[in-house]
């Protein structure tokens, strides 16, 4: 019995502290100091949004007038400055790019969390939709798919971009942990399929064919839950974190005749 006992008590122990820490298995922020980051930025064509002092992203304005804004959040590790790409893609088909910054991130003060990215997230689109009257796109990729998904609907954004998503996140906590009780352990849920019922505007949803992070399937029935109009894009052989280089310029203006067609 008193092997039990103390079987039970590491076992609880063991819960316990994977309930506390969980932060750390979602979350992986990178930190440099501002000036660092800003001075990489700048060297990258990304300009700090709105500015320095009140920073929230990165812009990146598109050369002539802009047909529309995109409000990308990007995925659980590094910060905003590592998703330049996305800027190089999304302007040449004459979109701003603002790559959106959470709390905790980056130089951004703040505490890591659902509850925090979400609500800043929804802050951010909000001074969007003040300062900028074009159509607007929420896109999000990985984690930020469930920060786009949640705050979309509150900006009536025009359409919605998700790439590498979930269903919901305890889907994903389930497939790489089967063994533990994850619906009693999970703080942070970034329940899409929940955040965007309801929402009307167009979406697109890309996954990665062979993703071994958030394995395709949870993407497909996200994809599944929502009304027309929605497209579906696959990358056959494309991982989590190489499916941008498995996809052309081709892609890219596809989608975005999809989601903002031209007149």
């Amino acid at each position: 019995m008193k092997m039990i006992a103390l079987g039970m008590l590491a076992a609880l122990s063991f819960l316990c502290f994977l309930y506390l820490f969980q932060d750390r298995q979602i979350y992986f922020p990178d930190n440099p100091p501002r000036a660092a980051m800003i001075a990489g930025a700048r060297r990258l064509d990304l300009t700090p949004w709105p500015g320095e002092e009140d920073f929230r992203g990165l812009l990146r304005e598109p050369r002539g007038a802009a047909r529309g804004t995109v409000v990308l959040f990007h995925g659980n590790a590094g910060h905003a400055g590592h998703r330049e790409w996305y800027a190089d893609n999304l302007t040449r088909l004459g979109l701003r790019v603002i790559l959106a910054e959470y709390p905790g991130y980056g130089s951004r003060a703040g505490s890591l969390g659902e509850k925090s990215l979400v609500a800043d997230a929804k802050e951010t689109l909000a001074m969007v939709r003040r300062r900028f009257p074009e159509p607007l796109l929420v896109a999000g990729e990985s984690l930020g798919s469930g920060v786009a998904a949640a705050a979309a609907k509150s900006a009536e954004a025009d359409a919605v971009l998700l790439i590498t998503p979930w269903d919901g996140i305890a889907s994903v906590a389930r497939h790489h942990f089967p063994w533990l009780p994850v619906g009693l352990l999970l703080r942070d849920r970034y329940d899409s399929v929940g955040n965007l019922s309801g929402y009307r505007g167009r979406v697109a949803v890309i996954l990665a064919g062979r993703d071994s992070i958030v394995p395709p399937r949870f993407g497909r029935r996200l994809f599944e839950s929502l009304p027309d109009p929605k497209r579906l894009q696959v990358v056959p052989a494309a991982d989590h974190n190489d499916w941008m280089d498995r996809v052309d310029a081709e892609l890219w203006i596809s989608v975005v005749e999809f989601l903002l067609p031209t007149a």
